[in-house]
């Protein structure tokens, strides 16, 4: 007989590769943050007047069978963008951040289809006031131009048919999504009774 070989994975192994890899994607997400921000004007307006504060992001109710997801501090730098703190256990002791924003995130499947459909994950915000209301206009107002940036590099034709497949891959998965909400909805209910 065959015995059980265990785990899949080597926790360890798996904890040791994330910690290599999760500074080079948080790098690269802040890079990606600083080009949506510096693409409008607006954004970087709003965000200067808090030069210096402190932006922290938590996941919360991240499922326990994927990798954690660790809390995100950025502070505002004076040109309006984000600075990602990479060693938030360095802080001083007591330093608390301005504007603290808990994502809902128990089901990371549910998140990507809202994301796609257009529709803000569930978010609960605490702390400056003032912050919270320009990062709250930023999350409702600013958006990728995708196609833009694409065109830079393969022109606009391509692009703009890029744009087109895109588009009609997120309706449908938005669609998707709409269909799979209804039914779980619609399976809660109890049928009304028929008459005879």
């Amino acid at each position: 007989m065959w015995a059980s070989p265990g785990p899949a994975y080597n926790a360890r192994m798996l904890e040791s590769l994330q910690s290599l890899v999760a500074p080079a994607v948080m790098q690269r997400l802040t890079l990606l943050l600083n080009h949506v921000l510096s693409s409008e004007a607006v954004a970087t307006a709003k965000l200067q007047p808090h030069s210096g504060r402190r932006l922290q992001l938590n996941v919360v109710d991240w499922p326990a069978s994927l990798p954690s997801f660790p809390s995100l501090v950025f502070v505002i730098t004076p040109a309006g963008l984000l600075e990602w703190q990479s060693d938030v256990s360095g802080a001083a002791p007591g330093v608390v951040p301005d504007l603290t924003v808990n994502i809902q995130a128990s089901n990371p499947a549910q998140m990507v289809l809202q994301a796609l459909s257009g529709q803000r994950p569930r978010i609960d915000v605490s702390g400056d006031a003032a912050l919270a209301g320009d990062i709250s206009w930023l999350m409702d107002n600013l958006r990728w131009d995708i196609q833009d940036d694409i065109a830079r590099w393969v022109g606009q034709g391509p692009a703009h048919q890029l744009g087109v497949w895109a588009n009609a891959a997120k309706e449908a998965l938005a669609a998707l999504a709409q269909r799979w909400r209804g039914g779980a909805s619609a399976s809660d209910k109890t049928p009304p009774p028929s008459t005879p």
